[in-house]
């Protein structure tokens, strides 16, 4: 039994995307048995881009049902089948997306028809659906819209179906993709992590976290640690079973949370910021060194990348005035920024330039009250002035509100 799916996004950025449209042909190997089709409303814009492709508006899906309304719906036409696409790893990423944000794991065997076409029609010019199906004489009716599409790739997927004469081809390419191996492992724990700042938590089959950390970009860090030849990651490779992560925000967001749950590890700040003869330039900080940088760096590609940004700003070519405005010492105001997700906010509490506390609100809710800041703030252990260089960039870079503190 196949479930024979086209999904439509919105075209947010990678990982921020939303369902906007989808389709789904039941098919038990020679007929059709059941089909589901719908709009979604995003709750979220849909980009012109997406817009002109598809022809789909905001009007349009105003009145549609959000996905969590017809999420039962898809879970039933899926549920004992493979799921089949024209490039499925698209199409399944969305469906694990809009169901993780409900709090339900959706998994489920695939089928990609692209590699399946490449084995069995050798001789097509293109194998993206629309060329493809044109050149079989398939029709394609509403190209960019999920029925059409995911019409044309059941009549495609019949064809493919006809010339695996044995059915070799795709049993095998079936099983390729869904066989318990180390590399399915590494793809199935994977790919759904997002490539932003986070804490990492690995975990075995009972559930038991057995390693974690921070890293910029938790997909990055999880893939590093599966493909690693050390010895040290060798038991945590064939150990872990789960991954779940926290996302953290910005840096400092990011260390404060791991300084909470006992994570936080100094880091080595090696490489500074300096201003001589006019000019402001990046180096490796040495004993020898007779000034103090303006800004530290954990890289001497994130300095370059400051420095640049400094340059082209030209109320910073002033030295003395920048150190002034990155300057912490004696202030006592509360930062907000970015959360850590969309429709959240993060502040952060400053006194006499140390961070004292933080914590994360929604974008609805007013915090204009020390009371109300109260009652959701997270204290530090003890005021820190550790992350004295990471307040610095962000406030450099623009990226918080500074607000005096609320009475």
């Amino acid at each position: 039994m196949y479930s024979v799916i086209d999904i439509e996004s919105n075209g947010a950025g990678f990982r921020n995307e939303s369902i906007i449209e989808i389709a789904v042909y039941k098919y038990d190997g020679h007929e059709i048995v059941d089909q589901f089709m719908s709009l979604v409303n995003p709750d979220s814009d849909i980009t012109p881009f997406v817009q002109k492709l598809t022809g789909i508006t905001p009007k349009m899906v105003r009145t549609a049902p959000r996905f969590h309304e017809i999420a039962k719906r898809v879970v039933e036409m899926t549920d004992g089948t493979t799921l089949v696409g024209h490039n499925i790893d698209f199409d399944y990423r969305m469906l694990r997306q809009e169901f993780k944000r409900l709090g339900y794991e959706y998994r489920i065997s695939t089928l990609d028809t692209i590699p399946l076409a490449k084995k069995l029609i050798p001789e097509a010019e293109s194998y993206s659906l629309g060329k493809l199906v044109k050149s079989l004489g398939i029709p394609l009716v509403d190209h960019h819209r999920a029925a059409g599409d995911a019409r044309a790739t059941l009549d495609l997927f019949k064809l493919l179906i006809i010339k695996d004469k044995d059915s070799e081809i795709i049993q095998q390419q079936h099983d390729q993709l869904n066989a318990d191996t180390y590399l399915n492992k590494i793809r199935d724990l994977t790919q759904d992590l997002p490539a932003e700042s986070g804490i990492i938590y690995f975990q075995n089959e009972d559930g038991k976290i057995i390693y974690s950390d921070f890293s910029d970009d938790l997909r990055k860090f999880a893939k590093s640690v599966f493909t690693s030849k050390l010895k040290k990651w060798k038991q945590l490779q064939d150990d872990v079973k789960q991954i779940h992560y926290e996302l953290t925000g910005n840096d400092v967001l990011a260390k404060l949370m791991m300084r909470t749950k006992g994570l936080y590890k100094k880091e080595n700040l090696p490489f500074g910021l300096f201003f001589r003869k006019g000019k402001y330039f990046v180096e490796k900080i040495t004993a020898r060194e007779q000034s103090l940088p303006i800004l530290r760096f954990k890289s001497f590609t994130q300095g370059l990348k400051a420095a640049s940004f400094i340059k082209s700003r030209e109320e910073f070519q002033d030295a003395e005035e920048l150190t002034k405005i990155l300057s912490l010492q004696n202030r006592s105001e509360m930062w907000i920024s970015d959360g850590r997700t969309r429709g959240e906010k993060a502040f952060m509490i400053l006194k006499e330039g140390k961070l004292v506390s933080y914590g994360f609100y929604e974008l609805h809710t007013q915090i204009q009250t020390w009371d109300k800041v109260s009652r959701i703030k997270i204290d530090l252990p003890k005021p820190t002035s550790e992350l004295q260089n990471d307040l610095q960039l962000l406030l450099l870079k623009g990226d918080c509100e500074v607000h005096s503190l609320p009475e």
